[in-house]
């Protein structure tokens, strides 16, 4: 009973909004959405956006996506990070990489990279557990993180006052995962939390995102 009365309510939503937009047909005005998102588009959104109802635009989305799949298209409609959004297809990275970095180099180096992957596993993480983990100092680098949106302040440590840091759904994005819960098994390699001795980096107030990078020997050679 309760879903079609849910049906019913997104039916008669569907009904208002701009004229013209619900005559369209729905699968072309996806994609054209689609085109220009600069994110993941979720599904209630999207509903919004072209006044239908929520299980038919989701019944849309995994259609085009077996049809894309099924002619072999250069590009697939993914679920990533709660919402539908256009990717490259793997098996044509190299060409599309060839055209984005066109030989310059714009990836995260492997000290960038092993930060990001202790405060995936270990989050919410202070950059001080951090930097025990990882055996060096980590300011410089999770600063870079943080320019890059892949990860975010989220709280206090209450018993030292820590800043404490989390990925963001930027960073499920660019790893192509829906959620958390599909990172790879490598948590059990990484020390718990109790095990490491942060010792006075616990107490170290945040540093500020704009700060320049003068005197950190880790940032300048990182990116």
């Amino acid at each position: 009973m309760s879903e079609r009365i849910t049906e019913a309510e997104e039916a008669t939503e569907a009904e208002g909004g701009p004229d013209g937009v619900a005559a369209l047909d729905l699968k072309p005005a996806l994609e054209a959405v689609l085109m220009v998102v600069d994110e993941p588009a979720t599904e209630e959104r999207l509903a919004k956006i072209l006044q239908r109802p929520r299980r038919r635009i989701a019944d849309a989305l995994r259609e085009l996506a077996d049809e894309y799949a099924v002619q072999g298209r250069g590009f697939e409609l993914r679920l990533i990070a709660g919402g539908w959004r256009f990717y490259s297809r793997p098996e044509y990275a190299a060409a599309v990489e060839g055209f984005v970095l066109d030989g310059q180099h714009a990836r995260l180096t492997q000290a960038a990279l092993e930060t990001l992957a202790v405060v995936a596993y270990r989050q919410p993480v202070s950059r001080g557990r951090v930097s025990a983990v990882r055996g060096v100092n980590c300011d410089g680098v999770m600063r870079t993180l943080l320019q890059r949106g892949l990860v975010e302040e989220a709280g206090t440590e209450p018993e030292t006052g820590a800043i404490l840091y989390v990925t963001t759904n930027y960073f499920l994005e660019r790893m192509g995962l829906r959620g958390l819960d599909e990172l790879p098994e490598l948590a059990p390699f990484l020390p718990e939390a109790e095990a490491i001795e942060a010792d006075t980096l616990e107490g170290v107030p945040s540093f500020d995102p704009d700060a320049p990078d003068a005197g950190d020997a880790d940032d300048k050679t990182e990116f």
